[in-house]
């Protein structure tokens, strides 16, 4: 039984939701977002909760079931409220800066990385541009870009130098010890 796909999904004032078959369109202050969900799953809207059933127990049914209710409400919250993510660059001469939309990155290399923007992306760099905040409306549109600006260089076990998530623990690992034994 699955306690995430029966939790209905309630619809905040100022959001519409629109539901054709399988077809869901959400659009809200921040955005519009679509998403084709497959038809082992029944939506429903009423009085503004958007309840997800399931048509049989079968196990892909039931997995598609909690499923199709997440991204439901990640759909929701991301055209009313949108999300965010943080990044810290951590190491000497690192650093990022906002040229337009785009984040341009200082991580080490010979030359500077250019990480754009796309649509729905929003960049803000901190003061010293050791911070990088990513914000959009949709959910996994944030996390990619945020996981893919922590690929440019992502932080080493010995120093700790790079790209991070805030608050991500970066395991140290110790040098080399070689030379101080003998």
């Amino acid at each position: 039984m699955s306690r995430v796909g029966n939790t209905p999904v309630e619809v905040p004032s100022g959001v519409e939701v629109e539901i054709k078959g399988t077809h869901l369109r959400v659009k809200g202050p921040k955005g519009e977002l679509s998403h084709i969900f497959p038809p082992v799953v029944d939506i429903t809207l009423e009085d503004g909760i958007i309840e997800v059933k399931r048509l049989s127990d079968e196990k892909f049914h039931r997995s598609m079931h909690g499923t199709a209710r997440s991204v439901i409400n990640n759909m929701v919250i991301g055209v009313s409220q949108g999300f965010d993510k943080e990044l810290e660059i951590q190491g000497v001469g690192y650093r990022a800066e906002l040229q337009g939309k785009n984040i341009v990155l200082s991580v080490g290399f010979s030359h500077q990385v250019t990480v754009e923007a796309p649509e729905g992306i929003s960049f803000e760099v901190g003061e010293r541009g050791r911070d990088i905040k990513i914000s959009g409306y949709d959910k996994q549109q944030v996390g990619q870009i945020a996981a893919e600006i922590r690929k440019v260089r992502p932080p080493e076990p010995y120093k700790g130098k790079g790209i991070r998530y805030k608050g991500e623990y970066v395991r140290r690992k110790a040098g080399k010890a070689g030379k101080a034994l003998l």
